[in-house]
């Protein structure tokens, strides 16, 4: 029997849309407002699913208290009221899309529930960037 867990998380943080490879014009014309010299910045929502069987002797597939923490050490408290293009080591030299972000939070969290855990095993992450515009992976 798999169980998915999940665990929401937000954070606020800037960024711009920018390939240091084009013209200016070229940026402003594929990424448009997100190409902003001055930033912008949006309220994100990250939702980290997990799955395993659950522990017949806790019930758990892994206790939340300790996902939520690994969530927050090793995600948000890097992204969190940061601009996502000079202060995440994680995202240097990388376009800070939603798509480019979503893999990178991947890579960590599957490490740090690997050290916690022998029974949860990643499913998948969503990162909302507005309430309409989200992407989902499931580590493919």
């Amino acid at each position: 029997m798999v169980v998915h867990i999940c665990r929401k998380e937000h954070f606020n943080a800037a960024h711009k849309l920018y390939n240091p490879a084009w013209s200016k014009e070229k940026n402003e014309s594929v990424f448009g407002p997100c190409a902003n010299e001055n930033w912008h910045g949006h309220n994100f929502e990250l939702i980290v699913t997990v799955k395993g069987e659950p522990d017949p002797e806790t019930g758990f597939v892994i206790d939340l208290k300790v996902l939520g923490g690994i969530i927050k050490e090793h995600i948000i408290k890097k992204v969190d009221h940061k601009n996502l293009n000079l202060d995440v080591d994680f995202m240097r030299g990388k376009l800070t899309s939603c798509e480019n972000l979503i893999v990178e939070f991947w890579k960590i969290l599957e490490t740090e529930l690997a050290k916690v855990s022998d029974r949860a095993q990643m499913h998948s992450l969503e990162l909302y960037e507005t309430n309409k515009n989200f992407v989902r992976y499931y580590g493919e």
